[in-house]
């Protein structure tokens, strides 16, 4: 059993120190697919259908709704970083094992696999479907300036059919991407779609700055938004989660999260010149954010999930 043991956590670690990209790669990885990831290198009872659906929650959420789906005969929990002792009490019946798991950074010899994990077949299937539906690439960069100055070229072959349109009905043309001469990604604006195929959460990205590129994420110095506004140089995060509704715990694990994540866009933002909001669903998810970093710029969007 020991030796088994000793297996699982090797590959399990294994797994866990080759997941993280550089902070480009992350910020233009959906939170859905980073999820199905994560969870693909735990044992599931169900197959993965309880990830599958949760999949588009905050990384907490996902956990504390499908921990009873986990394999916890071939599990343990270790709180190495001793920071569960008070937190867990917040976890209910769950304990250890939640406050280990929705941590934002696994700490090595937290958590322990017995055996060889198997990707569960549901978590598989959508990752698989992912990349079908994104085979295109993402980051801005030498290759793909090429190919967008390609299509440009082609285009201006062909014959124009009817007069562009002017005014309001105008939108803007897929720009071609810059690099610097270090072939890092500069600070052109590149729509890429929407990522992640949540639905209510492109739509409001869509509608409520107004989004310059309408069905599109945009990059800018290698890092993804939610929307470049209209008329102006203003760059979007948008986050549907319906706070609320979250327990204290959860609450917490999932500002520490965001956190992460706004330091980063900002500081892409800041570099290229372009001023940064985040658009939230209620008032409450608003408050805790500035209750951690008042300098934010937030608007309370109204959008539901």
């Amino acid at each position: 059993m020991r030796s088994r043991a000793c297996i699982g956590l090797l590959l399990f670690l294994s797994a866990c120190a080759t997941r993280p990209p550089p902070p480009s790669a992350r910020g233009t990885r959906s939170q859905r697919v980073a999820n199905l990831q994560r969870a693909a290198a735990l044992p599931w009872t169900d197959g993965g259908q309880c990830v599958v659906h949760e999949a588009s929650e905050p990384w907490p959420v996902l956990v504390e709704r499908c921990y009873q789906a986990l394999d916890h005969d071939r599990i343990e929990f270790h709180d190495t970083a001793g920071r569960c002792a008070v937190a867990s009490a917040g976890a209910g019946a769950m304990g250890v094992g939640l406050c280990v798991l929705v941590a934002p950074e696994l700490v090595v010899g937290a958590v322990i696999v017995l055996g060889v994990v198997v990707v569960a077949v549901a978590i598989k299937e959508e990752l698989d479907a992912y990349e079908l539906r994104h085979s295109y690439p993402e980051e801005a960069g030498t290759s793909r300036g090429t190919k967008v100055a390609s299509r440009e070229a082609e285009a201006q072959r062909k014959p124009k059919l009817k007069p562009e349109p002017a005014g309001q009905d105008w939108q803007p043309p897929v720009p071609p991407v810059h690099v610097d001469q270090t072939g890092r990604a500069s600070c052109e604006p590149v729509p890429v779609p929407h990522a992640g195929g949540d639905t209510s959460h492109n739509e409001c990205a869509d509608e409520f700055p107004p989004n310059r590129y309408p069905g599109m994420d945009v990059l800018v110095g290698g890092v993804r938004f939610d929307a470049l506004q209209v008329g102006v140089r203003v760059l979007w995060e948008i986050k549907t989660q319906q706070f609320d509704s979250y327990s204290k715990f959860i609450r917490r694990r999932e500002i520490e999260t965001e956190l992460e994540q706004i330091e980063r866009e900002q500081d892409a933002a800041a570099a290229c010149g372009y001023g940064y909001v985040i658009g939230v669903s209620t008032q409450a998810h608003k408050d805790a954010l500035l209750g951690a970093l008042p300098s934010l710029k937030i608007v309370v969007t109204g959008c539901k999930r």
